[in-house]
């Protein structure tokens, strides 16, 4: 769930070191974010494909029965990729930047940067590196902490198993800040998706003992889903 610390927001590379071993633990937002990009992007089918801060990789594991003939993740937090070589083998795993990515050009027909992008200031660089390793007709699916959980006063981050929570900087980048550095980087906008609080994730509420919040809640957006085509 959403936490908050008194503390206030930790840089990424921090938090997501101490969330490494319990990160593959599914919450709301990572719920919401794995049935947009089901619907974003269905068929895998003899595809070469990049997951741009994958963490631990459990997501290039899930998509292996769907058949790319190339699955690929980067992530600039090494203990998430240790992790993720002892959790999930045999996935094809490597730390780096998403604003830099050791590729050479036209290397991917489909992209995915699931809840990454949120740490970085600039969209500009990671959409051209995006746009560089991506070949003709290739797709890119954007997912996001959306901007209006975050003026609802949600947060990123987790609870550890002492209890304490922590909460991982983010910046907000809305709808048209992401069309934008795009557009200037050859992608056009194929859909948008807002997913919000409802069935799909009323069982952790339940769970937590949470349903007031739940129907306080319920119709927030909390993922924001973006695709393209280069």
């Amino acid at each position: 769930m959403m936490s908050a610390s008194p503390d206030g927001p930790l840089a990424a590379r921090e938090v997501y070191g101490l969330w490494a071993p319990t990160y593959d633990a599914e919450n709301p937002v990572t719920t919401l974010d794995d049935l947009a990009v089901r619907t974003l992007s269905p068929d895998l089918d003899g595809c070469s494909l990049l997951d741009a801060g994958c963490g631990t990789g459990r997501r290039l594991t899930r998509v292996a029965a769907g058949g790319p003939r190339r699955a690929v993740g980067i992530d600039f937090v090494v203990s998430m990729l240790t992790v993720g070589h002892a959790r999930h083998p045999g996935t094809s795993l490597a730390a780096a930047d998403l604003r830099v990515l050791p590729f050479p050009p036209a290397t991917f027909d489909r992209i995915w940067c699931r809840l990454a992008i949120g740490h970085v200031a600039d969209l500009g660089p990671a959409y051209r590196e995006f746009a560089r390793v991506a070949a003709t007709g290739a797709r890119l699916v954007i997912t996001d902490f959306h901007p209006d959980a975050v003026a609802a006063g949600h947060t990123r981050g987790f609870r550890d198993a002492a209890g304490r929570s922590h909460v991982v900087a983010h910046r907000v980048h809305g709808p048209s800040d992401h069309a934008r550095a795009a557009e200037r980087t050859g992608w056009t906008l194929e859909r948008r998706l807002d997913l919000t609080v409802g069935p799909p994730v009323r069982r952790f509420y339940a769970d937590a003992g949470l349903l007031d919040s739940y129907d306080r809640q319920l119709g927030l957006p909390l993922v924001l889903a973006l695709s393209f085509v280069h």
